[in-house]
């Protein structure tokens, strides 16, 4: 989950579910190797607390996070983070028909999972000292045109389509295209309940007047039932 950037104040802590997946869960979701991502630049947006950044940059990879979170410290993120992490488990364990327990096994290792990607985001912004974490607030991203090979988005994007309307998700993919080179994966193309995003369809086929090759293309992730699909756009 990701800023609700429809908020009137959304810098505001109080306003931000502040969580995050594994490298590991990134490479499932966007049906990624690591050999796919050695000696290119990229960019998660929004990168919330996962730890993809921190963990490819370990790898030699040149990736950076944007998100509005950014703008507060790490010490009330970290803070944030945790009890987020609480709140989303007592969520869940209401609903845990619409969830796969696949890839977890059990509530205790999502939250183990969920603890140890904030902990290395967290670690990997003192060190850095924010160098690759970007605070931002879409559909305006900080950076030069052309600057990255790859843009990867998860958990906003459709995700959220009965609070971020068809305009907002135009402009926020407009600009994902205008900073990146070669091709932007978002995952997942489904809303909270499970179903197709209902303006999927327009999506694409404004994309395709645009010039770019546009695919759904099926991954090996799925912890929301049904939520196991990204939209992947070739830019070049």
């Amino acid at each position: 989950m990701r800023e609700k950037y429809f908020e009137s104040s959304p810098l505001e802590l109080n306003h931000i579910v502040f969580l995050g997946r594994t490298w590991d869960e990134y490479l499932l979701m966007f049906n990624l190797s690591k050999d796919e991502l050695i000696g290119r630049r990229i960019l998660d947006c929004p990168g919330g607390a996962c730890s993809f950044t921190a963990t490819a940059n370990k790898y030699g990879i040149k990736a950076f996070s944007v998100d509005s979170a950014y703008y507060n410290t790490p010490e009330e993120l970290e803070k944030k983070g945790l009890q987020d992490i609480e709140y989303i488990i007592s969520m869940l364990d209401k609903i845990k028909e619409k969830c796969k327990w696949n890839y977890f096994k059990s509530m205790d290792e999502l939250r183990r999972e969920r603890i140890t990607a904030l902990n290395q985001c967290i670690q990997d912004m003192k060190e850095s000292k924010g160098y690759r974490y970007l605070p931002a607030i879409l559909p305006v991203l900080p950076c030069k045109d052309k600057s990255f090979d790859m843009t990867l988005s998860a958990h906003l994007l459709f995700m959220y389509a009965d609070q971020l309307d068809y305009n907002f998700h135009l402009q926020t993919i407009q600009e994902m295209i205008r900073v990146t080179r070669d091709e932007i994966r978002i995952f997942q193309t489904t809303d909270m309940n499970g179903n197709k995003y209902l303006y999927l369809d327009e999506i694409i086929d404004w994309l395709r007047t645009k010039g770019m090759k546009v695919d759904e293309v099926k991954v090996p992730y799925e912890f929301h039932r049904n939520a196991n699909t990204m939209l992947r756009i070739i830019c070049r």
